[in-house]
């Protein structure tokens, strides 16, 4: 089972320890000074019943309670900024490290974990983890001192039977606590997946805007999410009824305490064994013993939800990325190297985890540097999965199928393979920045000049520049406030704004006119001069000029050649052109 003691807490806690050390002495310094104040109280009392105190002393004990009181609101302070502040660098700590793993996990990861289940645990789970380090440790340092102080004081300075007898519902108060903390962290890791539920329909729902709102899907939409916030309810409710429960019962034993001094010690002071003073500070005792055994109840739930936390958290962490540079890499070998651009598929068949059929078969295929790669298939016919592999995203199955400059792609950095690629895909994700920042979106240091002239050959230099702030224009999230043509063309200029040695367009004019389609194959042309590249298009005018064509089907390459060699062996090449022919005369018609 994933713990505390699997994460990063205690080596944190190592680190920050002089910080929790002074933290939990003030923390004890504060309690020895609340300590003082019933026995100040005792003798005030006393002084009073038999008349032997006089008006200065009385000011002298108010003096001290005063002093008492800002003493404590002073040190109060100080001892929680140092845990308090310990535990939110934590929680600072922690999500860059989750932030920084979440950046290192391959693909495979992704396919399997939904975006709310992230969110929930960059955020709740963080936030509980917190809570457990700052004030669940406050409160159980203040709670133990309390406790063992309090008894001390109680038994030697007052009475030991009655302090005794006083503590005779503890065991009940232990058994409840101990039966209660396993079911808190069973309803609370459940209030945790439901909220991941419901963090992943709302990301869902605004993405999916667009697409809600034209289907006229807004009232089922409404129905989903109401199945899913009702239950997100019910598991809270669930988690509030164990609290609920939990804290009163608490109280209703410790109350109980209250009703046996109250009995036990009226007797005492009626026997003369103890002063009426001695009386009413024991009761401050046994008060300031039950209210930190009241925050037991806020301490178990602290450390369960803590528990629960880490052990999600932990899961996360436990995932180790499919995809990373290999042990056979010297130290330092291609670091900043250009790469030429040759690439070779040798007998590649890959198949993606989890699935029975191969995505890929046999496929046999040599790119030279400077040359232009065209594919074309029908949907599922393996053609982003051949450029998945080149970007390694996923890894060929084994090593010896995929050569990019006679050297196997495993053996090549991914920041090197990744850097001489200039990757365009076919969801064009723009990010929630300015469009300069969009294009110039690279390691490398890209200036403003590199931007315009990128956005001039992918024909969108136009666009921006009528936008009120320009290449200044921020943008809405995945780029919303921009059409499809023109988030195509951004990432055309993005990719083109690295100067690769690859350049990989993975159907990316779909979107765009054919007027606009031949200016910006015009402009790629002095472009790719001496650069490696592969276009992925569905129209034949897009890929006609490419240096060589391959027809993908099921995985297998089932033609190959230029577009006059393939049109004259009347395959599925030629199907696909005579038929866009025909869908072009009937368009003009």
């Amino acid at each position: 089972m994933h713990s505390f003691k699997d994460s990063t807490f205690f080596s944190f806690i190592k680190e920050r320890k002089w910080h929790y050390i002074i933290g939990i002495l003030l923390l004890f310094l504060i309690n020895i000074l609340q300590l003082i104040v019933p026995k100040i109280t005792g003798k005030a009392i006393d002084g009073l019943q038999q008349r032997a105190i006089t008006e200065h002393q009385l000011l002298i004990y108010a003096g001290l309670t005063l002093l008492i009181a800002i003493l404590v609101f002073i040190l109060n302070y100080l001892s929680r900024i140092q845990i308090i502040g310990s535990a939110n660098l934590y929680e600072f700590a922690l999500r860059n490290k989750m932030f920084r793993h979440l950046l290192d996990l391959s693909m495979n990861f992704y396919n399997k974990k939904a975006v709310g289940d992230i969110i929930a645990l960059s955020i709740n789970d963080v936030n509980a983890i917190r809570m457990a380090m700052g004030r669940g440790i406050m409160i159980i340092s203040d709670t133990v001192f309390m406790l063992i102080a309090s008894i001390y004081i109680m038994s030697k300075g007052i009475n030991p039977k009655l302090t005794i007898i006083a503590f005779i519902p503890l065991p009940f108060m232990v058994y409840v606590m101990l039966r209660f903390s396993k079911i808190i962290n069973i309803r609370f890791k459940a209030v945790q997946e439901s909220f991941a539920d419901l963090t992943r329909k709302v990301q869902e729902n605004v993405s999916g805007m667009r697409i809600i709102k034209s289907f006229v899907q807004e009232e089922n939409e409404i129905d989903n999410f109401n199945t899913i916030n009702e239950d997100n309810y019910n598991k809270n409710m669930g988690l509030v009824r164990i609290q609920g429960l939990f804290g009163p019962l608490i109280s209703f034993i410790s109350s109980i305490s209250y009703m046996v001094v109250l009995v036990c010690g009226g007797n005492l002071v009626v026997d003369n064994v103890i002063t009426l003073g001695d009386f009413i500070a024991f009761n401050s005792y046994l008060g300031m013993i039950i209210r930190p055994i009241g925050f037991i109840g806020m301490i178990i739930n602290f450390i369960q939800r803590g528990e629960a936390s880490a052990s999600r958290i932990n899961e996360l962490f436990s995932e180790k990325p499919y995809i990373h540079d290999t042990h056979s890499i010297p130290a330092g070998a291609y670091h900043n190297k250009r790469l030429k651009g040759k690439i070779a598929f040798r007998n590649l068949t890959f198949k993606y985890q989890g699935q029975e059929k191969s995505a890929l078969k046999n496929i046999n295929l040599t790119i030279q540097p400077g040359k232009t790669l065209a594919i074309v298939g029908k949907v599922g016919s393996g053609k982003s999965t051949l450029i998945h592999l080149i970007l390694r995203l996923y890894n060929p199955e084994k090593q010896g199928q995929l050569f990019i400059d006679d050297v196997d792609i495993m053996d090549i950095p991914l920041k090197t393979l990744r850097d001489n690629i200039g990757y365009v895909p076919q969801d064009n994700f723009l990010f929630s920045t300015t469009i300069k920042n969009n294009i110039a979106f690279s390691p490398r240091n890209i200036n403003y000049e590199t931007v315009e002239k990128t956005a001039k050959i992918s024909q969108v230099y136009d666009n921006i520049i009528e936008f009120p702030n320009g290449f200044d224009t921020m943008l809405g999230e995945r780029g919303v406030n921009l059409s499809g043509g023109q988030k195509q063309r951004i990432s055309i200029a993005r990719a083109l704004a690295k100067n690769p040695s690859i350049i990989i367009l993975d159907d990316a004019l779909s979107a765009v006119d054919t007027n606009t389609e031949e200016r910006i194959l015009e402009g790629l042309k002095t472009f790719m001069k001496g650069r490696t590249a592969i276009i992925i298009a569905h129209r034949i005018s897009t890929i006609k000029d490419a240096d060589e064509i391959v027809v993908l089907d099921d995985g297998r390459i089932i033609e190959q050649g230029t577009h006059e060699e393939l049109l004259k062996k009347s395959g599925a090449y030629y199907e696909m052109y005579q038929k866009q022919l025909l869908e072009e005369e009937i368009t003009t018609a």
